[in-house]
Parts: C-alpha cells; structure tokens; sequence
C-alpha cells in the first residue's frame, strides 16, 4: 500500500458481515429517504432548491447565474420524480443486493449534489455526512457488496447470463 508491504490478519466471515451490514444500511437510508418523498405529494425539490441552501454557496454566482434557483424554477419538473425514485430504487438495489455497483455509483452522485449544496458547512471545512455517504458507497461498491447474500451473486452464477459475462466481462462492473 503506497509501495510499501503491508500485511494484517483480519476475518473475512466479519468482513463479510460489516460489509453486508454496510450495504443494507446504506440501503435503507436510501430508500427510507426516497418514501418518504414519493408518498408525500406536496413534496418537490423546489423547497429545498430555493430555501435549504445558504445564500453563501459558491454555486450560488456561477457563470453569472444561481445555479440552484435554476434548478429549482427549470428543472423541479424533472429532478422532482428523479429525486423522488432515484433514493427509493437506489435504497432497494442496495438492500436486494441487485445492481450494487451501479446503484452504488449513482448514489454517491446524488450524495456530491447534497454535498455541494450543504457549502458553506456548518462546524466543518470539507466534510460532512453527505461526503461519508459518498466514501461509504464507494467502499460498497469497490467490495462489490451484492455478491454478499444478494441477487447480484445469484444473477452472476445464473447458466443463462453467464456465457454473456464471460463474452462480455466489462458486464460484471454492473453486478457486484
């Protein structure tokens, strides 16, 4: 590591539980957090656009335009059901364990927008939860945590899908 030899014991049966662990927790905040705004209908990204960010952001004077008030007046139309699904099908991705590695990434772009929009941050100067979540799902997915008593191990050994895999390895950064 860092070119130098680095050698330690560790479990891979607790490997495999906090890593597991890991997935379905992360999943659930997901999806927890996607429910909550597909059953509400007043529920719109426009509030937390236009409100919920500080007027300090230094996305707020971008190429001469606020971004977020773009967002929130143009785009509400589209990044409301995006939001709104986007959480709920990553938070049940990670917790069946299906497509972990995809869902993993677009989760972790999801979390960098929350990220930059938490600027200037409050009792910190880079990091703060939205940024864990981030380096939490990259870990998911580096690991490739949906093999762990999920679909993604049975889909990968499944007779039908394997000669596709194995014509087309790239396919196998999807699963995992």
């Amino acid at each position: 590591m860092f070119g130098r030899d680095v050698q330690f014991r560790y479990s891979e049966t607790w490997i495999g539980y906090s890593l597991l662990s890991l997935r379905l927790i992360m999943g659930w905040t997901f999806l927890y957090a996607g429910i909550t705004k597909v059953i509400d209908p007043e529920w719109s990204v426009r509030g937390y656009l236009n409100f919920a960010i500080s007027q300090e952001n230094f996305l707020r004077s971008i190429a001469g335009t606020d971004l977020w008030a773009v967002m929130a007046n143009d785009w509400y139309w589209l990044l409301t059901p995006l939001n709104q699904v986007g959480l709920t099908l990553i938070g049940l991705a990670l917790i069946l364990g299906l497509f972990v590695r995809l869902s993993a990434f677009w989760g972790g772009t999801m979390m960098t927008f929350y990220w930059l929009a938490s600027f200037p941050l409050e009792g910190s100067i880079l990091i703060d939860f939205h940024l864990v979540y981030v380096l939490l799902l990259f870990a998911v997915g580096a690991f490739g945590t949906g093999r762990i008593l999920g679909l993604d191990a049975i889909i990968e050994n499944h007779p039908k899908v394997e000669p596709y895999l194995e014509k087309y390895p790239n396919l196998r950064l999807l699963l995992g």
